[in-house]
Protein backbone atom coordinates (compact mmCIF):
# COMPACT_ATOMS: atom_id res chain seq x y z
CA UNK A 1 0.00 0.00 0.00
CA UNK A 2 1.30 3.43 -0.92
CA UNK A 3 2.47 5.46 2.07
CA UNK A 4 1.44 9.13 1.99
CA UNK A 5 3.13 10.83 4.91
CA UNK A 6 2.79 14.58 4.36
CA UNK A 7 -0.18 16.86 3.57
CA UNK A 8 1.54 17.96 0.35
CA UNK A 9 2.00 14.37 -0.80
CA UNK A 10 -1.61 13.61 0.08
CA UNK A 11 -2.80 16.64 -1.91
CA UNK A 12 -0.74 15.63 -4.94
CA UNK A 13 -2.01 12.05 -4.63
CA UNK A 14 -5.64 13.21 -4.61
CA UNK A 15 -5.05 15.27 -7.76
CA UNK A 16 -3.89 12.15 -9.62
CA UNK A 17 -6.99 10.15 -8.69
CA UNK A 18 -9.69 9.86 -11.40
CA UNK A 19 -12.86 11.86 -10.91
CA UNK A 20 -15.81 9.75 -9.70
CA UNK A 21 -18.41 8.94 -12.33
CA UNK A 22 -21.37 11.30 -12.44
CA UNK A 23 -24.98 10.18 -12.42
CA UNK A 24 -26.66 10.33 -15.82
CA UNK A 25 -30.12 11.81 -16.28
CA UNK A 26 -31.52 8.28 -16.43
CA UNK A 27 -29.75 7.42 -13.17
CA UNK A 28 -31.34 10.43 -11.47
CA UNK A 29 -34.81 9.76 -12.88
CA UNK A 30 -34.90 6.12 -11.77
CA UNK A 31 -33.38 7.03 -8.39
CA UNK A 32 -36.01 9.69 -7.69
CA UNK A 33 -38.88 7.49 -8.86
CA UNK A 34 -37.83 4.38 -6.92
CA UNK A 35 -36.78 6.38 -3.85
CA UNK A 36 -40.13 8.17 -3.81
CA UNK A 37 -41.99 4.87 -4.21
CA UNK A 38 -40.13 3.19 -1.33
CA UNK A 39 -40.73 6.18 0.94
CA UNK A 40 -44.40 6.36 -0.07
CA UNK A 41 -45.00 2.71 0.74
CA UNK A 42 -43.47 3.16 4.17
CA UNK A 43 -45.60 6.26 4.76
CA UNK A 44 -48.71 4.35 3.65
CA UNK A 45 -47.92 1.66 6.25
CA UNK A 46 -47.53 4.31 8.95
CA UNK A 47 -50.80 5.97 7.94
CA UNK A 48 -52.57 2.60 8.14
CA UNK A 49 -51.15 2.01 11.62
CA UNK A 50 -51.68 5.60 12.87
CA UNK A 51 -47.94 5.96 13.43
CA UNK A 52 -46.03 9.20 13.21
CA UNK A 53 -42.73 10.23 11.72
CA UNK A 54 -40.52 13.27 12.02
CA UNK A 55 -40.12 16.32 9.82
CA UNK A 56 -42.77 17.80 7.58
CA UNK A 57 -44.17 14.30 7.08
CA UNK A 58 -44.82 14.17 10.82
CA UNK A 59 -46.61 17.50 10.73
CA UNK A 60 -48.66 16.20 7.81
CA UNK A 61 -49.62 13.12 9.81
CA UNK A 62 -50.69 15.31 12.73
CA UNK A 63 -52.92 17.32 10.42
CA UNK A 64 -54.34 14.15 8.88
CA UNK A 65 -55.14 12.61 12.28
CA UNK A 66 -56.67 15.84 13.57
CA UNK A 67 -58.75 16.83 10.53
CA UNK A 68 -60.46 15.37 7.49
CA UNK A 69 -57.51 16.29 5.25
CA UNK A 70 -55.38 13.55 3.72
CA UNK A 71 -51.61 13.23 3.95
CA UNK A 72 -50.62 13.87 0.33
CA UNK A 73 -51.96 17.40 -0.25
CA UNK A 74 -50.94 18.56 3.23
CA UNK A 75 -47.41 17.21 2.77
CA UNK A 76 -47.06 18.99 -0.57
CA UNK A 77 -48.24 22.37 0.76
CA UNK A 78 -46.21 22.27 4.00
CA UNK A 79 -43.00 21.75 2.05
CA UNK A 80 -43.44 24.84 -0.15
CA UNK A 81 -41.65 27.34 2.18
CA UNK A 82 -38.57 25.12 2.48
CA UNK A 83 -37.79 25.46 -1.22
CA UNK A 84 -36.62 29.02 -0.53
CA UNK A 85 -33.83 27.69 1.72
CA UNK A 86 -33.08 24.94 -0.76
CA UNK A 87 -32.61 27.41 -3.64
CA UNK A 88 -30.43 29.79 -1.61
CA UNK A 89 -28.24 27.20 0.08
CA UNK A 90 -28.32 24.05 -2.07
CA UNK A 91 -29.02 25.28 -5.60
CA UNK A 92 -31.67 24.91 -8.25
CA UNK A 93 -30.75 21.35 -9.23
CA UNK A 94 -31.31 20.05 -5.71
CA UNK A 95 -34.48 22.11 -5.34
CA UNK A 96 -36.06 20.89 -8.59
CA UNK A 97 -35.24 17.25 -7.82
CA UNK A 98 -36.64 17.65 -4.30
CA UNK A 99 -39.80 19.26 -5.63
CA UNK A 100 -40.31 16.29 -7.97
CA UNK A 101 -39.69 13.81 -5.14
CA UNK A 102 -42.14 15.59 -2.82
CA UNK A 103 -44.73 15.72 -5.59
CA UNK A 104 -44.19 12.01 -6.26
CA UNK A 105 -44.64 11.07 -2.60
CA UNK A 106 -47.69 13.32 -2.27
CA UNK A 107 -49.25 11.58 -5.27
CA UNK A 108 -48.19 8.02 -4.47
CA UNK A 109 -49.37 8.13 -0.84
CA UNK A 110 -52.86 8.86 -2.18
CA UNK A 111 -52.70 6.09 -4.79
CA UNK A 112 -51.10 3.23 -2.83
CA UNK A 113 -54.10 2.65 -0.47
CA UNK A 114 -56.32 2.37 -3.56
CA UNK A 115 -54.24 -0.24 -5.37
CA UNK A 116 -52.85 -2.04 -2.31
CA UNK A 117 -55.19 -3.05 0.50
CA UNK A 118 -53.57 -3.29 3.92
CA UNK A 119 -54.88 -5.85 6.38
CA UNK A 120 -53.77 -6.54 9.93
CA UNK A 121 -50.06 -5.83 10.43
CA UNK A 122 -48.00 -6.62 13.51
CA UNK A 123 -47.06 -3.17 14.89
CA UNK A 124 -43.45 -4.18 15.59
CA UNK A 125 -43.02 -5.33 12.02
CA UNK A 126 -44.86 -2.30 10.64
CA UNK A 127 -42.64 0.13 12.56
CA UNK A 128 -39.38 -1.53 11.53
CA UNK A 129 -40.32 -2.28 7.91
CA UNK A 130 -41.89 1.14 7.39
CA UNK A 131 -38.83 2.83 8.85
CA UNK A 132 -36.48 0.80 6.67
CA UNK A 133 -38.55 1.56 3.55
CA UNK A 134 -38.60 5.30 4.18
CA UNK A 135 -34.93 5.33 5.16
CA UNK A 136 -33.96 3.42 2.02
CA UNK A 137 -36.06 5.77 -0.10
CA UNK A 138 -34.42 8.81 1.47
CA UNK A 139 -30.99 7.26 0.97
CA UNK A 140 -31.65 6.88 -2.75
CA UNK A 141 -32.93 10.45 -2.97
CA UNK A 142 -29.94 11.83 -1.06
CA UNK A 143 -27.54 9.99 -3.35
CA UNK A 144 -29.22 11.54 -6.38
CA UNK A 145 -29.07 15.02 -4.86
CA UNK A 146 -32.70 15.19 -3.79
CA UNK A 147 -34.72 14.90 -0.59
CA UNK A 148 -38.26 14.94 0.75
CA UNK A 149 -38.09 18.59 1.77
CA UNK A 150 -38.46 20.08 5.24
CA UNK A 151 -35.96 18.71 7.73
CA UNK A 152 -34.39 16.67 4.94
CA UNK A 153 -33.28 19.96 3.39
CA UNK A 154 -31.91 21.12 6.73
CA UNK A 155 -30.13 17.80 7.36
CA UNK A 156 -28.51 17.86 3.93
CA UNK A 157 -27.47 21.48 4.50
CA UNK A 158 -26.01 20.67 7.94
CA UNK A 159 -24.07 17.72 6.54
CA UNK A 160 -22.75 19.63 3.52
CA UNK A 161 -21.64 22.72 5.45
CA UNK A 162 -20.94 21.50 9.00
CA UNK A 163 -19.95 17.84 8.37
CA UNK A 164 -22.61 16.56 10.78
CA UNK A 165 -24.18 13.25 9.77
CA UNK A 166 -27.59 13.82 8.17
CA UNK A 167 -28.89 10.66 9.82
CA UNK A 168 -27.83 11.65 13.32
CA UNK A 169 -29.15 15.19 12.94
CA UNK A 170 -32.52 14.01 11.71
CA UNK A 171 -32.73 11.21 14.27
CA UNK A 172 -32.63 13.78 17.09
CA UNK A 173 -35.05 16.15 15.34
CA UNK A 174 -37.51 13.39 14.44
CA UNK A 175 -37.56 12.00 17.96
CA UNK A 176 -38.35 15.45 19.38
CA UNK A 177 -41.18 15.94 16.89
CA UNK A 178 -42.68 12.54 17.66
CA UNK A 179 -42.54 13.15 21.40
CA UNK A 180 -44.27 16.50 20.88
CA UNK A 181 -47.17 14.59 19.29
CA UNK A 182 -48.09 12.87 22.57
CA UNK A 183 -51.51 14.58 22.69
CA UNK A 184 -52.46 13.42 19.20
CA UNK A 185 -51.86 9.66 19.33
CA UNK A 186 -51.97 7.10 22.12
CA UNK A 187 -48.82 6.04 23.92
CA UNK A 188 -48.54 2.70 22.09
CA UNK A 189 -48.59 4.36 18.67
CA UNK A 190 -46.11 6.91 19.98
CA UNK A 191 -43.76 4.18 21.22
CA UNK A 192 -43.87 2.37 17.89
CA UNK A 193 -43.32 5.70 16.13
CA UNK A 194 -40.08 6.19 18.08
CA UNK A 195 -38.99 2.68 17.04
CA UNK A 196 -39.89 3.53 13.44
CA UNK A 197 -37.85 6.75 13.59
CA UNK A 198 -34.87 4.78 14.87
CA UNK A 199 -35.22 2.19 12.07
CA UNK A 200 -35.48 4.96 9.47
CA UNK A 201 -32.52 6.99 10.66
CA UNK A 202 -30.22 4.05 11.34
CA UNK A 203 -30.29 3.48 7.57
CA UNK A 204 -29.10 7.04 7.00
CA UNK A 205 -26.64 7.14 9.91
CA UNK A 206 -24.82 4.03 8.66
CA UNK A 207 -25.08 4.49 4.90
CA UNK A 208 -25.04 8.25 4.35
CA UNK A 209 -21.89 9.80 5.82
CA UNK A 210 -19.89 12.82 4.61
CA UNK A 211 -17.39 11.90 1.90
CA UNK A 212 -18.51 8.27 1.59
CA UNK A 213 -20.45 8.60 -1.66
CA UNK A 214 -19.24 10.70 -4.60
CA UNK A 215 -21.36 9.58 -7.53
CA UNK A 216 -23.38 12.78 -7.45
CA UNK A 217 -24.66 14.62 -10.48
Amino acid sequence: MENISTPEEKKNHEKTQPEPAKHSIFDDVQGIIIGSLLASFGIAIFSHMNFLIGGTAGVSFLVQYSTDLSFGPVFFVINLPFYVLAVKKLGWEFTIKTFLAVFGVSFLTEVIPIIFEFGEINPWFAAILGGFLIGSGLLMLFRHKASLGGLNILSIYVQEYFQISAGKFQMVADTLIILAAFLVVDWKALAFSVLAAFALNIILAINHKPGRYHGMS
